[in-house]
């Protein structure tokens, strides 16, 4: 089994583990020095307080007794008497350990004797409320003693006592010791995770450029970011191959197509003006503007990031959108659009101006005698409507009108002119610029077009 390196993501979060856990443990174990339930040097100034306390009993212990003959053990046992109260008591053992006085809390006594017994170095214990020290040497001239001193301890347990004896404040310890470690853990994780987001986003939009920050990070997030832009390197060698093919295709298409015209041109002028040859002239003018228009979707699918800058709508359109009025006025019918104002879009330029010039077209083409044309913002969005009166489109066909070729079976036939690419062309055009399009009813009787751009900020 291979050991996870420190460069693998698993490898992160496998030593992140431990590490919480080393730390936690190292922490508590360090900390128990200080736990009062366990043995501990008697601070300075405490010591100090029981040592003179300790001299003040011996020089009272052998100082002789005004009441005649009494025995160490009774006077010890009197002073003991004399002490005892609720919040303090004083014990005396021999040097062996036998207790000599009092006989209360005998079981801590017996305990701590057998855990302090030298009174060079005293010592503390907390037996739950209740704290020993000692031992201190007492010296008499029948023998010598020692001194223990019990009291109340009033202070509350340490901080991680009170985390030990409940387990809900452990846990919580633990997510506060493991935080920094996991917030750093998600950073590491998040951060080339975001890169390759923004990576697939502009390639989403038409920017096959591969990007070398891709390959930091996790070793997990470099295999997967130089796959991606191995990913893009060689869809970008297969759109450059697409692209010279079509060039080749046009090339090889338009010069039998112009020779054909040609032809058709001189056997008119040696012949006359007759149906097939018109025919022929027409089909050979469409299949060159078909041609055309599906070397201009191409190019837009492949180069939309290119040349992308940020101009107002006003300035974007108005002359096209004054064009549109004049040739719809040629065609006796109607066209009206509402104040542009100046709104920010990012894009290219001639690609935005195609697109809407295509769908007004077609609603100048396909309208009978009205076409309204009507912007709105909307919060971060510029909503552009294009209605017409004409035959419209049915239902079901609303989704299909743009695909490439696609002609509807009524009014956009074979018979019109049309390519079936102008639509293909304004979705594609708006898809690259992250915006959006689609068809419905028009409440004029025939055919609505809805686009959405976002606004730049």
């Amino acid at each position: 089994m291979q050991i996870p390196g420190f460069t693998h993501l698993y490898g992160r979060i496998f030593a992140i583990f431990w590490t919480t856990l080393l730390v936690v443990v190292v922490t508590l174990v360090l900390m128990f020095q200080y736990d009062p339930r366990s043995v501990q040097t008697i601070p300075n100034h405490q010591l100090q307080r029981f040592q003179s306390q300790a001299e003040k009993i011996n020089h009272r212990l052998n100082t002789p007794a005004s009441s005649g003959d009494i025995s160490l053990i009774s006077r010890v046992k009197n002073l003991t008497h004399r002490r005892d109260n609720h919040n303090s008591q004083l014990y005396f053992t021999t040097i062996d350990g036998d207790i000599i006085a009092p006989q209360k809390h005998t079981k801590a006594l017996r305990n701590f004797i057998t855990i302090a017994d030298n009174p060079k170095t005293p010592q503390q214990r907390l037996y739950g409320r209740w704290l020993m020290a000692g031992p201190f040497i007492i010296t008499t001239e029948q023998q010598s003693l020692y001194m223990y001193r019990g009291q109340v301890w009033r202070g509350s347990p340490p901080f991680f006592v009170q985390i030990m004896d409940k387990p809900f404040k452990l846990l919580l310890f633990t997510m506060l010791v493991s935080t920094p470690f996991l917030l750093w853990l998600a950073w590491a994780v998040t951060r080339p995770a975001r890169r390759l987001q923004q990576a697939a986003e502009r390639v989403a939009r038409g920017e096959f450029e591969a990007d070398p920050t891709l390959e930091q990070g996790p070793q997990e997030f470099k295999q997967a970011g130089a796959s991606f832009n191995q990913m893009v390197d060689a869809l970008n060698n297969i759109i450059s191959g697409q692209q010279r093919l079509l060039s080749d295709i046009s090339h090889e298409l338009r010069s039998p197509l112009t020779r054909l015209r040609m032809a058709t041109a001189l056997a008119q002028r040696k012949q006359g003006q007759s149906s097939e040859l018109s025919r022929i002239d027409t089909e050979a003018e469409r299949l060159e503007k078909m041609i055309s228009e599906l070397l201009e979707l191409s190019r837009m699918q492949v180069n939309s990031h290119q040349q992308q800058q940020i101009i107002d709508s006003h300035s974007l359109w108005y002359e096209m959108l004054e064009d549109a009025r004049f040739e719809a006025e040629q065609h006796h019918k109607t066209l009206t659009y509402n104040q542009l104002q100046a709104w920010p879009l990012k894009g290219n330029p001639n690609l935005l101006i195609s697109a809407l010039e295509n769908v007004i077209r077609n609603a100048i083409k396909y309208g009978n005698n009205i076409i309204e044309i009507k912007f709105t913002q909307q919060q971060q969005q510029l909503l552009i409507t294009i209605d017409d009166n004409g035959k419209g489109v049915p239902n079901d066909e609303l989704d299909d009108i743009f695909r490439p070729f696609y002609r509807v079976s009524t009014a956009r036939d074979r018979s019109s002119g049309g390519t079936g690419l102008g639509l293909a062309i304004t979705e594609s055009a708006l898809r690259q610029h992250r915006g959006d399009i689609k068809a419905t009813p028009s409440p004029l009787g025939g055919l609505r077009i809805s686009m959405t751009l976002p606004l730049a900020r």
